[in-house]
Protein backbone atom coordinates (compact mmCIF):
# COMPACT_ATOMS: atom_id res chain seq x y z
CA UNK A 1 0.00 0.00 0.00
CA UNK A 2 1.47 3.43 -0.91
CA UNK A 3 1.97 6.06 1.79
CA UNK A 4 -1.08 8.20 2.54
CA UNK A 5 -0.96 11.95 1.92
CA UNK A 6 -2.60 14.22 4.54
CA UNK A 7 -3.34 17.92 4.39
CA UNK A 8 -2.75 18.60 8.08
CA UNK A 9 -4.76 21.83 8.34
CA UNK A 10 -7.80 20.31 6.60
CA UNK A 11 -7.54 17.15 8.70
CA UNK A 12 -7.34 19.23 11.88
CA UNK A 13 -10.44 21.18 10.89
CA UNK A 14 -12.36 18.00 10.12
CA UNK A 15 -11.25 15.74 12.97
CA UNK A 16 -10.02 17.81 15.91
CA UNK A 17 -12.99 19.18 17.84
CA UNK A 18 -11.32 20.57 20.97
CA UNK A 19 -8.14 22.45 21.79
CA UNK A 20 -5.06 20.77 23.25
CA UNK A 21 -6.20 17.35 22.00
CA UNK A 22 -3.22 16.10 19.95
CA UNK A 23 -3.86 13.65 17.12
CA UNK A 24 -1.21 11.46 15.53
CA UNK A 25 -0.48 12.42 11.93
CA UNK A 26 2.21 9.81 11.42
CA UNK A 27 4.88 7.61 12.94
CA UNK A 28 8.54 8.26 12.18
CA UNK A 29 10.74 5.51 13.63
CA UNK A 30 10.34 5.90 17.43
CA UNK A 31 8.80 9.38 17.12
CA UNK A 32 5.46 10.79 16.09
CA UNK A 33 4.19 13.83 14.25
CA UNK A 34 1.18 15.12 16.19
CA UNK A 35 -1.27 17.87 15.25
CA UNK A 36 -3.27 19.96 17.69
CA UNK A 37 -5.32 23.09 17.89
CA UNK A 38 -4.14 25.32 20.71
CA UNK A 39 -6.31 27.21 23.20
CA UNK A 40 -5.92 30.08 25.65
CA UNK A 41 -3.20 28.52 27.83
CA UNK A 42 -1.83 25.06 28.48
CA UNK A 43 -0.31 23.76 31.71
CA UNK A 44 3.22 24.68 32.75
CA UNK A 45 5.26 21.51 32.26
CA UNK A 46 8.56 20.03 31.16
CA UNK A 47 9.55 16.84 29.41
CA UNK A 48 12.35 15.39 31.51
CA UNK A 49 13.71 13.04 28.83
CA UNK A 50 12.46 14.34 25.48
CA UNK A 51 12.97 17.36 23.26
CA UNK A 52 9.76 18.71 21.72
CA UNK A 53 9.45 20.56 18.42
CA UNK A 54 6.64 22.87 17.29
CA UNK A 55 5.83 24.04 13.74
CA UNK A 56 2.94 26.48 13.36
CA UNK A 57 0.78 25.56 10.37
CA UNK A 58 -1.97 28.16 10.85
CA UNK A 59 -2.37 31.13 13.16
CA UNK A 60 -0.08 32.39 15.89
CA UNK A 61 1.02 30.92 19.21
CA UNK A 62 3.29 31.80 22.09
CA UNK A 63 5.39 29.41 24.09
CA UNK A 64 5.93 30.85 27.53
CA UNK A 65 9.20 30.13 29.27
CA UNK A 66 9.99 31.20 32.83
CA UNK A 67 12.20 33.99 31.44
CA UNK A 68 9.66 35.21 28.87
CA UNK A 69 7.54 34.18 25.87
CA UNK A 70 8.53 33.32 22.30
CA UNK A 71 5.88 34.16 19.70
CA UNK A 72 5.53 32.05 16.56
CA UNK A 73 3.53 32.57 13.38
CA UNK A 74 2.77 30.42 10.37
CA UNK A 75 5.88 28.59 9.24
CA UNK A 76 7.80 29.30 12.45
CA UNK A 77 9.56 26.40 14.16
CA UNK A 78 11.07 25.96 17.61
CA UNK A 79 12.63 23.10 19.57
CA UNK A 80 12.08 23.06 23.32
CA UNK A 81 14.97 21.14 24.87
CA UNK A 82 14.27 18.39 27.38
CA UNK A 83 13.86 19.60 30.93
CA UNK A 84 12.87 23.17 29.97
CA UNK A 85 9.64 24.27 31.60
CA UNK A 86 7.19 25.80 29.12
CA UNK A 87 3.53 26.58 28.47
CA UNK A 88 2.06 26.84 24.94
CA UNK A 89 -0.88 29.16 24.29
CA UNK A 90 -2.85 30.51 21.35
CA UNK A 91 -2.54 34.10 20.16
CA UNK A 92 -5.21 33.63 17.46
CA UNK A 93 -8.36 31.47 17.53
CA UNK A 94 -7.50 27.75 17.37
CA UNK A 95 -4.11 27.83 15.66
CA UNK A 96 -3.01 24.51 14.16
CA UNK A 97 0.40 23.24 15.28
CA UNK A 98 2.50 20.25 14.22
CA UNK A 99 4.62 18.73 16.99
CA UNK A 100 7.47 16.25 16.68
CA UNK A 101 8.35 14.14 19.69
CA UNK A 102 9.06 10.57 20.79
CA UNK A 103 5.97 8.38 20.62
CA UNK A 104 6.07 7.88 24.38
CA UNK A 105 5.86 11.62 25.15
CA UNK A 106 2.88 12.62 27.28
CA UNK A 107 1.43 15.98 26.22
CA UNK A 108 1.57 17.40 29.75
CA UNK A 109 5.07 16.04 30.42
CA UNK A 110 5.79 15.90 34.13
CA UNK A 111 2.42 17.47 35.06
CA UNK A 112 -0.98 15.77 35.21
CA UNK A 113 -4.27 17.62 34.74
CA UNK A 114 -7.58 17.59 32.89
CA UNK A 115 -5.54 18.42 29.74
CA UNK A 116 -3.50 15.20 29.92
CA UNK A 117 -4.25 12.94 26.93
CA UNK A 118 -3.15 9.31 27.25
CA UNK A 119 -5.10 7.75 24.36
CA UNK A 120 -4.30 9.73 21.21
CA UNK A 121 -6.50 9.51 18.15
CA UNK A 122 -5.13 9.41 14.60
CA UNK A 123 -5.91 11.83 11.80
Amino acid sequence: MPPRKINLVEAADQKITKVFDPHIAGDINDAQAKVAKFGAAFDWHAHDNEDEAFLVLRGRIAIDFRDGPVELGEGDFIVVPRGVEHRPRALTPEPVVLMFEPATTLNTGNARSDLTVTDLKRL
